[in-house]
């Protein structure tokens, strides 16, 4: 029993908070990145209000690139890269960088999807009012689509979850980390079913907020 306890306290605990904090930075850093991509994505779409075949396809291209890359590989091919901004390419820092760039697409993605579901007459009314187009992006499109958005970011924070877990096997830390190193591959079933039920509970605990945020909005 105190072993575990031990155990609890110095690792699992650090490493459940190294997780929460590579969630929050890199789904913040993400989706400020994500948001950016789609309204470009969206403007310059062929039904956009700036059609440009130029910049939507070579932007579409390079998403489409990111997004089929596995994380694993994409967290090992950039790690020259990583090293260069943060001096490292191991620890919680170093894995912001390669979580930042595989969920960047997947948001842009999400939220150019949800900006695409906003009803058509809307806009059509706000440019007959002589809106400006960055008035119809900020005031009639992400406004009503913040909803849907808010449902999408919660996907979108969850999968940075799971995620950050497979960050843990290119040392990352965190719970990932903890539950490979040691509970799998010390045969330690307590440590490896301890962060699986800490990582359920965070899911739950985003989830729940999410719909919580959602219902509020609507």
């Amino acid at each position: 029993m105190d072993e575990i306890l031990i155990m609890m306290d110095k690792i699992i605990v650090p490493s459940l908070w190294q997780t929460i904090y590579m969630i929050i930075l890199s789904t913040f850093l993400s989706t400020v990145i994500g948001f950016i991509l789609a309204i470009v994505l969206v403007v310059t779409d062929g039904k956009g209000l700036k059609p440009n075949k130029i910049i939507y396809g070579m932007l579409n291209a390079i998403i489409n690139v990111l997004r089929s890359i596995p994380f694993i590989i994409l967290a090992v091919a950039i790690i020259p890269f990583t090293r260069s901004i943060v001096g490292t390419s191991i620890g919680e820092n170093a894995a912001i960088i390669p979580l930042t760039i595989a969920a960047a697409p997947f948001i842009a993605r999400l939220i150019e999807s949800s900006l695409k579901e906003v009803n058509p007459s809307l806009i059509e009314a706000a440019k007959s009012f002589g809106a400006s187009t960055s008035q119809i992006i900020f005031k009639v499109m992400i406004k009503e689509a913040i909803p849907s958005i808010n449902l999408n970011l919660t996907l979108a924070t969850i999968t940075i979850l799971g995620l950050t877990a497979m960050a843990g096997a290119v040392g990352a830390g965190g719970l990932g980390a903890v539950g490979l190193t040691y509970g799998y591959q010390s045969f330690n079933d307590t440590v490896m079913y301890t962060t699986l039920a800490l990582l359920v509970i965070v899911v739950g605990i985003i989830q729940f907020v999410g719909n919580a945020i959602y219902k509020k909005l609507k």
